[in-house]
């Protein structure tokens, strides 16, 4: 044992491991641990973890998310090296947690840790008095605690610790999942049960499940969630509400997670009698003011509000004739003194626009650019629509230089199948982060470069024993906080690590399922919505495929205004002749969209009308290239079925039986909207179907006849 530690220490790990170590009784694995799975490692990868950890040790006390970053991992280790005896090849090794003003030993080290800001770490080994240690330093617990779950990555995976450097800091300050949670329990485009917040019986109960939802954002480093929908209620803002909140907040503050609430504009007219809620009328500022000061007497560590305004019906300052900016910088006055922002929405989706409803968003904020306080950031979804299964990057992204743009992604697949169909999204999130917005910048780039940056993720968690309604959309809440953590990675290799922590390491089953993975997305953009159509599925609940819907209220609630087919072609025409939505993106940008042969073809008919028979790269006509990726989208998921059940003697009875459901019920679907779609689109043209091509399996009037009733995540 090092002398420069106490002997509690090491009784901690000892009592830890015997509390720990994993049960002889055999337990069916139903995917509620995550791909936080401490399994023992085979022999083989145990071989690679050298040296094994013989204790863990800190010395920072008083920093609760180091204490919580030490017990983690005694938890991981006890579980995953099990006590298996030591051969002659392997040294025992103790591991050294801390930051250099709480540890004298890690101060000691005189560790570089410049330039990992608050949240960064460094692992490393090294040697104290003479033995051997592994090294997880940051400037702040939080640092300490991020760390030290990537070690646990380490030895998950089976990687070998000795000799081991790593330095790592988040790109984005603000890594935040968004929950669309009512308070009734009912979660807006939710498919994964009834919401993970039991309102009824908090604050005095405090569930286990709360505990480990931080866990796993921990892990990702995920510092951030709201709480509820966007869709605000007033009542989230009460004493009681905010007692609740306060009870979360401190289930998660050992793991680095701010609490932060949706605000509802008009809270000060509901809540404080008041007769208004104008963004400029002192009455209103000083309510606002009282409220952000209660809130953070009951949370000193409350965030701030998210603010959806003037969409969809919500209430916001354009009732009061006011700009956005006035409306985001009144709340961002009564949150500064406490050190709290505003995540000001950019979705506004109004009939405002009646041109063109993907243009709408920069029509309203662009003018605003540099008249947002610097405690705002303007949250920005990831396309100009609405998380469609492909849109361009949305326009805003370059656009505002000098606002905090924050880019809102979609983890909950609303428009990809809900939690029946396997689509990773990782392609999807990187797509939208890569995108060049002129200039060789890239959203990533863009957003990553402001004072004020963050990455924010509507989250698909609930009640569910698997959290998000399947296996494997599990990933995407993982994929999703990697990427916040650094919008570069590469979503093939965030895939491989997370099938290796979530099945195991066997590379018989890692390279297939990461495989299988990779062109899930490019399968469903085929099956459901390929060459850049958007927006063609059944309203409402968003199941399914309905592009023959017309007869809705507004021209922008129906399927038929974004595709625009007719029997001379079909497409949005967005350039100089049609809605010249291209002229709200950068020059060079621009002028690359503005020509059909030079708009990459997944985008194609997003911004161009084209006729049928234009001719594509591949050589077949439009049509016929229409029809070819329908196909293609079909045959990937059969194909995903075969590929799951080869892999069924390397899967746990529970996990494989669930999937395999679920891959049924997409190639269903997948067929399902091949066939409607190739239906509907042969009765706008008149064409006949490409030679080869096999017809769909009913007539058109039995898609339109077809129903979605009482589908989930469609609250009325």
């Amino acid at each position: 044992m090092l002398r420069l530690f106490g002997r509690w220490a090491m009784l901690f790990w000892l009592m830890a491991a015997a509390l720990l170590l994993p049960s002889t009784a055999a337990v069916a694995d139903d995917g509620y641990d995550l791909w936080l799975r401490y399994r023992r490692l085979p022999q083989a990868a145990l071989d690679q973890v050298r040296p094994t950890v013989a204790a863990i040790h800190w010395s920072d006390s008083d920093d609760v998310r180091v204490q919580t970053a030490a017990a983690e991992l005694n938890r991981a280790t006890a579980q995953i090296l099990g006590d298996t005896p030591s051969s002659t090849a392997t040294v025992p090794r103790s591991v050294v947690l801390g930051t250099p003003g709480g540890s004298p030993a890690i101060a000691r080290l005189r560790l570089d840790l410049r330039g990992l800001g608050d949240e960064g770490y460094l692992i490393r080994s090294t040697t104290v008095d003479g033995q051997p240690v592994t090294v997880v330093a940051g400037n702040t617990g939080a640092g300490v605690l991020y760390g030290t779950f990537a070690l646990i990555q380490q030895i998950q995976l089976g990687r070998p610790i000795t000799g081991i450097t790593i330095r790592s800091a988040p790109k984005l300050k603000l890594r935040v999942l968004n929950h669309w949670d009512n308070l009734d329990g009912v979660v807006e485009r939710g498919y994964a049960g009834q919401s993970l917040w039991d309102w009824w019986t908090l604050p005095a109960f405090k569930d286990p499940r709360y505990t480990d939802y931080a866990r796993a954002n921990a892990s990702l480093g995920i510092n951030g969630t709201v709480l509820n929908n966007v869709n605000a209620k007033a009542e989230s803002l009460t004493a009681p509400y905010i007692a609740k909140a306060a009870a979360l907040a401190d289930v998660f503050r050992p793991y680095g997670i701010r609490v932060y609430l949706s605000a509802r504009f008009t809270a000060p007219m509901e809540l404080g009698g008041l007769k208004t809620a104008d963004p400029l009328d002192p009455q209103v500022a000083a309510w606002w003011r009282a409220k952000a000061d209660e809130i953070w007497r009951a949370i000193p560590d409350f965030g701030g509000f998210l603010v959806k305004a003037n969409s969809e019906g919500q209430p916001g300052p354009r009732d009061y004739k006011r700009t956005h900016a006035d409306g985001a910088n009144m709340l961002a006055a009564a949150v500064r003194p406490h050190g709290g922002i505003v995540m000001w929405r950019a979705f506004v989706y109004a009939e405002t626009d009646p041109e063109d409803r993907a243009k709408q968003a920069y029509t309203e904020f662009k003018p605003l650019d540099g008249r947002f306080a610097d405690n705002v950031i303007v949250q920005v979804k990831n396309g100009p629509i609405d998380f469609q299964p492909r849109e361009p990057f949305h326009p805003l992204f370059g656009a505002m230089p000098r606002t905090a743009l924050m880019p809102e992604l979609q983890i909950t697949k609303e428009y990809l199948g809900f939690n029946t169909h396997l689509v990773y999204l990782g392609p999807l999130f990187a797509e939208a982060l890569r995108a060049d917005t002129g200039r060789g910048r890239s959203v990533g780039q863009v957003v990553a470069g402001e004072r004020l940056s963050g990455l924010a993720g509507v989250a698909n968690i609930g009640q569910s024993r698997t959290w998000t309604g399947s296996i494997f959309d599990q990933a995407n809440w993982y994929a999703f906080g990697r990427l916040a953590w650094d919008p570069a990675a590469d979503p093939d290799a965030i895939a491989r690590d997370w099938v290796g922590e979530t099945f195991g390491t066997d590379p018989r089953l890692v390279g297939p399922v990461t495989a299988m993975m990779a062109g899930s997305r490019e399968a469903a953009v085929d099956y459901m919505a390929p060459l850049g159509l958007a927006h063609l599925m059944g309203t409402g609940h968003h199941y399914g495929p309905a592009p023959w819907i017309s007869d809705l209220a507004r021209p922008e609630w129906n399927p038929v205004y974004y595709h625009r087919a007719n029997r001379a072609g079909i497409g949005f025409d967005r350039t100089r002749t049609g809605s010249n939505a291209v002229a709200q993106y950068a020059p060079d940008i621009a002028r690359r969209l503005a020509n059909p042969a030079t708009t990459p073809e997944p985008l194609l008919l997003w911004f161009h009308h084209l006729p049928w028979d234009y001719r594509m790269q591949s050589g077949r006509t439009l049509w016929a290239e229409m029809v070819a990726h329908y196909d293609r989208g079909v045959a990937y998921v059969a194909d995903l079925r075969r590929q799951w059940a080869a892999l069924a003697p390397l899967v746990d009875p529970d996990r494989h039986a669930q999937t395999a459901a679920l891959l049924q019920i997409q190639e269903a679907d997948a067929r399902w909207w091949r066939d409607a779609s190739i239906a509907y689109w042969s009765s706008i043209n008149g064409l006949p179907l490409p030679p080869g091509a096999v017809p769909p399996e009913h007539d058109l009037a039995w898609y339109k006849a077809r129903q979605v009733p009482f589908a989930p995540g469609n609250p009325k």
